[in-house]
């Protein structure tokens, strides 16, 4: 069953992809001597929706989701994050699953029980056109294709209908080679390049796109050729940059203690979409999206640590600093 929303339910953010209940063993050590584990739900499009409405917006998200508790558990997370959830129950597939270990003290692995799973049986069909018209951005990953040849034009479909209705779309390229060869991934995410809006990459991304200049704000002006307006390029806890049509904006990472580095990205990209549906200049979207990201790696969790609008202005506050 796909839920109803009013036409009120789709304004701001719509967004479509996997989410899958996640599990983290909560001491250090081999995954196999853990006893204990938290419970919550994980993907990258929804760790930006809910981002995106704890600075402020409405988001929504697509997808399917199994017939069983760990569907429930994402449904009922997301619902709680204030997220919309547009989700078929699809009673023949499971809810994928991801299963995190912190094995050393600096270093985490993360297991991934997501093949056949019900996400992975999206396709245009899933979509409803209505809602992704009323939208005022429309976010996809390059994690969705590479599920699934349906998902993959799942996610085609939605680009097109968002263009057709002057929509603007991005796309975080999120490339995992566990997930497909590089020639495919290039192969279908190329396509994407001329047909959205903005683009997220990492430094080493950038090449998967068909840019390989080794200065990364020439490798970016050589996708905004295809047709992008905008490309934004992170490079970890360094300087990321937005290249635009005569325009660099140039924004260092705030210094912070790296609790959980998982979840940097996302918050990164929440954090600039939300400037933008705001109507902020670039400079301010990229200090919005680096405060967010500073911020969601100070705390354990994918999401958990996404802040408020209120609390961006934390990232401008010294060590040791107790707010009374």
């Amino acid at each position: 069953m796909t839920e109803q929303l009013g036409s009120a339910g789709a304004a701001g953010l719509v967004t479509l992809g996997e989410v899958m209940a996640s599990m983290s063993a909560t001491r250090i050590g081999p995954l196999h001597t853990a006893r204990q584990f938290d419970m919550s739900a994980a993907g990258s499009e929804a760790n930006v929706a809910i981002g995106v409405v704890r600075l402020g917006h409405r988001a929504t998200w697509l997808s399917r989701l199994g017939d069983d508790e760990l569907g429930q558990l994402v449904r009922t997370t997301l619902r709680g994050q204030g997220v919309r959830v547009c989700a078929a129950t699809d009673p023949a597939a499971p809810t994928g699953l991801m299963i995190k270990e912190r094995r050393t003290g600096d270093v985490g692995r993360v297991v991934y029980y997501r093949a056949g799973s019900a996400a992975s049986r999206l396709s245009p069909a899933d979509i409803d056109p209505a809602l992704i018209e009323r939208a005022r951005i429309l976010h996809v990953t390059g994690i969705t294709p590479a599920l699934s040849q349906s998902a993959a034009e799942a996610v085609g479909y939605a680009v097109t209908v968002a263009r057709a209705a002057g929509v603007p779309v991005s796309l975080d390229v999120n490339y995992r080679s566990r997930l497909w060869d590089l020639s495919t991934a290039q192969a279908r995410l190329r396509e994407l390049v001329p047909r959205v809006d903005v683009i997220f990459a990492s430094v080493d991304e950038l090449p998967v796109l068909g840019a390989h200049d080794a200065d990364p704000v020439r490798a970016a002006e050589q996708l905004l050729a295809g047709g992008p307006h905008t490309v934004v390029v992170t490079d970890g806890a360094n300087v990321a940059c937005s290249v635009g049509k005569g325009e660099v904006v140039r924004q260092p990472a705030f210094p912070v203690r790296v609790v959980d580095p998982v979840g940097a990205g996302d918050a990164f990209v929440a954090g600039y979409l939300a400037g933008l549906l705001d109507g902020f200049d670039e400079p301010a979207r990229m200090r919005q999206a680096a405060a967010a990201a500073a911020i969601c790696v100070s705390a354990e969790g994918d999401w958990e640590g996404l802040p408020s609008t209120a609390e961006l202005g934390l990232v401008d506050r010294g060590d040791g600093t107790v707010m009374r």
